[in-house]
C-alpha cells in the first residue's frame, strides 16, 4: 500500500514537470493559427446557439403545463349557455341522441 502510494506521487510529479516544461508551452501559438481558429470559434457558437432551440422548446413547454395547471377552471358543456335560438340545425337530419 506504501509503495503504490510512493509510485503514485512519483508519477504524478512527473507528469507535473512534463506539462509545465517550457518546451511542451511552446507547442503552438495562436498567432499562427489564423482561419483555423476563426472556424473554430464560428462553429463552436453555431453548436451552442442551435442547443438553445430545444432549451426554448422544453422551457415553454414546462411554463404551459404550470400555467395550465395552476389556471384550471372547470370546463362548461358546449351546449350550456347556448340559447335555443342561437342553435343550427341542418334541415332533413334529426337530432342524435347519445346513450351513456
Amino acid at each position: 500500500m506504501k509503495r503504490q502510494k510512493i509510485l503514485l506521487t512519483v508519477l504524478t510529479t512527473i507528469g507535473l514537470t512534463l506539462m509545465a516544461a517550457p518546451v511542451l508551452a511552446k507547442g503552438f501559438s495562436l498567432k499562427d493559427a489564423g482561419i483555423s481558429l476563426w472556424v473554430f470559434i464560428v462553429i463552436g457558437a453555431v453548436i451552442i446557439l442551435l442547443q438553445l432551440i430545444p432549451a426554448a422548446i422544453l422551457f415553454f413547454s414546462f411554463i404551459g403545463t404550470i400555467s395550465a395547471l395552476a389556471f384550471k377552471r372547470n370546463k362548461v358543456a358546449e351546449t350550456d349557455g347556448i340559447k335555443e335560438e342561437m342553435q343550427v340545425r341542418v334541415s332533413g337530419h334529426d337530432p342524435l341522441t347519445v346513450e351513456k
